[in-house]
């Protein structure tokens, strides 16, 4: 039987993933390839890899139901956001792009009950 942490981590996972996938289509959409998508490696884990065929961007997605927590953005914090710079480090080695400039991104999703998700992307963000 599952309890209700067990339930609850499964749900938010389902949650992110489903804000991935509206990023994910976001970015299409606009023209960019997805390269990548939860891509991890010991330094962490990248949500979307993407290219505009000028650069790698480096996109980190946050989905909230909600902002009595501050805004999605707002949890992008400098330790994030240096993971998030080491793990792209170990991406650009492993797939061998080390001459490609670089931009790194967050989208946010907030999916507040009631109202229709609204998708910010803030370019170059760290």
């Amino acid at each position: 039987m599952m309890g209700t942490q067990d339930r609850s981590a499964l749900w938010r996972q389902e949650f992110g993933r489903w804000g991935e996938d509206l990023a994910a289509r976001y970015l299409a959409e606009r023209g960019f390839q997805v390269l990548s998508r939860n891509w991890r490696c010991r330094e962490g884990e990248l949500d979307l890899v993407v290219t505009d065929f000028a650069r790698v961007i480096f996109c980190e997605v946050k989905t909230r139901s909600g902002t009595n927590y501050g805004l999605p953005s707002e949890t992008v914090t400098a330790e994030k956001a240096q993971r998030v710079h080491r793990a792209a480090q170990q991406w650009l080695r492993e797939f061998g792009v080390g001459w490609c400039p670089t931009r790194y991104d967050v989208l946010t999703v907030l999916a507040e009950p009631g109202s229709r998700p609204q998708l910010r992307h803030h370019e170059a963000a760290f």
